[in-house]
């Protein structure tokens, strides 16, 4: 039997993957093996995704009854500010960074990323970024003392930003934590783009290039376009805060507008930055859990590069009650509605590929599923908010931040989860336990709609986002109460999520190359790989290169 270069790939890494011993400490402070690199984003995240959600559940104590009196109002504006910071720029970006960095080399046959210690340098500068945050809340006395955590929303409008309204180093630390973060942001999406452009290997043309790649390649692009302004904006705030500068100072003849352009310049582009890789998990996991390929793999790329486009033109739907104007309110309107056309085509092509499928229900595609209905209704209330009349209505009420949540918990963490469980048994050789999963995705699906369909109703109802405490008899009582309860239920299923990864690592079964049957490059080397990744660069000569070598007789193995 004649053998092929992965195969023969396979049997030589097997044989030579055996390392003497060294010191682990230094090895990872010094690696630039991107699994390595990729690896310390995800366990640096998801630590800050502990700290995040731990301080979401502070707010949700605070507001779960009327007049409560729990945390001060102060302590509660640093909390929202510390939290949405937190997830954004400290768990969102850096998990998602981490998976493309451990995933994207092994899908299209590279050994590394192109610039080794660029990605090294984004890591290590991203997360001193975050440090740097949280040491504003403990920060010694004197001349460089940080006061408390800042708490001026994630958002920081000015004029909550300038010295009169923010005295103290508190604000310095956020904009700094920030301005870093993008840097390290800018350097690990360049790393993508040039990985995923140039080190491709045999044969791997850009239309035969699996879909998470091709959605990382997009999202890195926006990076680019969105990263950018939001780093000039730090720049602009600390002149105005130390060098006498105006941009943002309305009394001195700056203005506050100018700042909500920049952050939403960054912000609403963001949100695809960050649910764009959500998209590219959905894209691998579907298809191998309904044993079809990919339904309409063209419409596909060009809806992702679509939205890619498309988002950088909407953000100023943020702004609609900031007095736009009727051409800018139109022009908003059109681009936020017109962004749905190529999401929707997404989804039709996900329903398309599960439909007729012979699907296995196994966690990650169950993850998948709940994803598929959550981000419909996120993207249903995002057309809802689209309108400006009903925008001028809702837009600083608790209707927008269940919607924004949707799409950050319903959409991004739940393929997230998948993704986990989808890859985790190539990461640590592994298989998790999949009762445990089970009780995961039950207990985080009822804590989600406990929580976020709960929470549109009061804002509904008029109750204001950033509000620390309310009056009894506004029927919002009860609502408050239950969606507290809701993120107890989601704090659970992921405590359950961390103690399934530590107990599988020591005591779960042996997952071997490829335990889901899969067909792209990734499974083709041992689990987990090698640091050199391929020991024979692999040569392709369709989209699922390992399917068509473990099912010659398949009569879809051979289509373009």
């Amino acid at each position: 039997m004649t053998t092929t270069p992965v195969l023969e790939a396979i049997d030589e890494t097997l044989e030579t993957q055996g390392q003497p011993p060294v010191n682990v400490i230094y090895e990872w402070l010094t690696t630039v093996d991107h699994k390595k690199i990729g690896l310390m984003y995800i366990v640096y995240a998801l630590l800050f995704l502990v700290v995040g959600g731990f301080e979401a559940i502070l707010m949700r104590i605070q507001l779960a009854i009327p007049n409560n009196h729990f945390v001060s109002p102060q302590v509660f504006n640093q909390l929202f500010t510390m939290h949405g910071t937190t997830m954004v720029f400290f768990m969102g970006m850096p998990i998602l960074f981490g998976m493309g960095n451990y995933l994207v080399p092994l899908m299209i046959g590279a050994r590394d990323m192109a610039f080794p210690r660029l990605n090294a340098f984004s890591f290590w500068i991203s997360a001193f970024a975050g440090i740097l945050l949280y040491y504003s809340y403990i920060g010694g006395s004197g001349l460089y003392a940080a006061g408390s955590a800042p708490d001026v929303g994630w958002f920081a409008y000015a004029p909550l930003t300038s010295k009169v309204f923010s005295p103290g180093h508190s604000t310095d630390y956020w904009t700094l934590a920030v301005l870093l973060s993008g840097v390290g942001s800018i350097g690990t999406a360049l790393n993508i783009v040039t990985t995923i452009l140039c080190m491709r290997c045999k044969g791997m043309k850009m239309s035969r290039m699996p879909l998470l790649p091709w959605l990382y390649l997009v999202m890195s692009g926006l990076v680019f376009v969105a990263v950018s302004p939001l780093t000039a904006a730090q720049v602009m705030l600390t002149l105005d805060r130390y060098l006498g500068s105006h941009f943002f100072d309305t009394q001195a003849g700056g203005s506050a507008i100018l700042w909500m352009h920049f952050f939403w310049i960054f912000g609403h582009p963001e949100v695809y930055v960050l649910v764009l890789p959500a998209f590219a998990f959905a894209n691998e996991i579907i298809p191998v859990f309904s044993r079809k390929a990919m339904f309409g793999y063209p419409a596909m790329v060009a809806a992702s590069v679509s939205i890619g486009f498309i988002s950088l033109s909407v953000w100023a739907h943020h702004m609609f009650t900031a007095g736009l104007g009727p051409a800018g309110n139109t022009f908003f309107v059109f681009a936020t509605m017109v962004i749905s056309v190529p999401t929707g085509i997404k989804i039709f092509n996900w329903l398309a590929t599960i439909w007729g499928g012979k699907i296995i229900f196994a966690p990650p595609m169950m993850f998948m599923v709940a994803f598929l209905f959550q981000f419909l209704i996120a993207g249903l209330t995002g057309i809802m908010l689209s309108a400006a009349p009903f925008n001028w209505q809702l837009s600083a009420s608790y209707f927008v931040v269940a919607h924004f949540h949707y799409v950050l918990v319903g959409a991004i963490v739940f393929s997230l989860f998948g993704a986990f469980y989808y890859w985790y048994p190539k990461v640590t050789g592994k298989m998790m336990d999949e009762t445990l999963a089970k009780w995961h995705f039950w207990l985080f699906l009822i804590g989600f709609h406990l929580t976020f369909d709960f929470m549109h109703v009061p804002g509904i109802l008029g109750m204001p986002r950033r509000i620390y405490t309310y009056e009894a008899g506004r029927g919002w009582d009860t609502l408050n109460f239950i969606v507290g309860i809701g993120a107890i239920f989601q704090a659970v299923g992921t405590l359950i999520l961390v103690y399934n990864m530590i107990h599988s690592y020591y005591k779960g079964k042996e997952a071997g190359h490829d335990p889901w049957d899969a067909w792209t490059l990734e499974w083709s080397v041992p689990s987990p790989p090698p640091s050199y990744n391929f020991a024979i660069e692999p040569t392709v000569n369709s989209r699922r290169p390992l399917w068509d070598l473990k099912h010659p007789e398949d009569p879809d193995s051979d289509y373009e």
